[in-house]
């Protein structure tokens, strides 16, 4: 895949800002070097594509900085055999690093225009392991559950029960998680039922908006 003339390139991105910030997963490194994070923006910011923060996509929502991206991918410990739940696929920018590393990926938008134009990306990028439906991403996908791998682009006060109880033993939940103005990103391992929590770093995302998230 080749990207157009940016400020900064995705290999500038890999090198920069997640090889230097401790990102070392060769597959998180491999997928986000391949994947054309352009792509996924509006016109109007494509040429900040690679930067490090986080960029508006519309519909009041954001496509995270590439570091963050990079962080919740490597906390999902992926060989490549799982299927994920992802919860908030936003510009489809995480749905496609998470089709490059698992089997398949469901992934539930609340809002319809974002839901529609991420396919539309996805198929034009050739990932067909990638089904996308609207609806409420707090009750997760009970169908098809349950899932090895959960995660959520949008922050709670608590994880919502119907997500955690969706996971399948063993398996990793990752979520930021705190007050709208300040959030830790956590991963949680469900261990006989239980839920192990790890602390990964402080973050800020848009709230989970949903019947077990915020009010909208």
């Amino acid at each position: 895949m080749e990207e157009c003339h940016l400020p900064i390139t995705r290999h500038e991105m890999v090198r920069r800002q997640l090889r230097a910030r401790g990102i070392v997963d060769p597959r998180v490194l491999n997928a986000m070097e391949k994947i054309p994070r352009e792509r996924f923006v509006p016109p109007d910011s494509m040429d900040q594509a690679y930067a490090d923060r986080a960029l508006c996509i519309g519909c009041e929502q954001t496509i995270s900085q590439p570091y963050i991206v990079a962080l919740m991918t490597e906390a999902l410990e992926l060989d490549g055999g799982e299927t994920v739940l992802e919860i908030g696929t936003g510009s489809g920018y995480q749905t496609a690093i998470l089709a490059e590393l698992a089997r398949e990926v469901f992934s539930i938008e609340r809002l319809a225009p974002l839901a529609e134009q991420s396919r539309k990306t996805l198929d034009e990028l050739d990932y067909h392991n990638v089904t996308i439906r609207v609806g409420d991403g707090t009750l997760g996908w009970p169908e098809r559950a349950p899932f090895a791998r959960i995660i959520v682009t949008a922050m709670a006060a608590e994880c919502p029960p119907a997500l955690f109880a969706q996971l399948a033993e063993g398996g990793i939940l990752v979520i930021p998680l705190g007050e709208r103005e300040s959030q830790t990103l956590e991963a949680i391992r469900k261990v006989e039922g239980r839920k192990h929590s790890t602390s990964i770093a402080g973050c800020r995302f848009v709230p989970l908006i949903g019947e077990q998230g915020w009010p909208p």
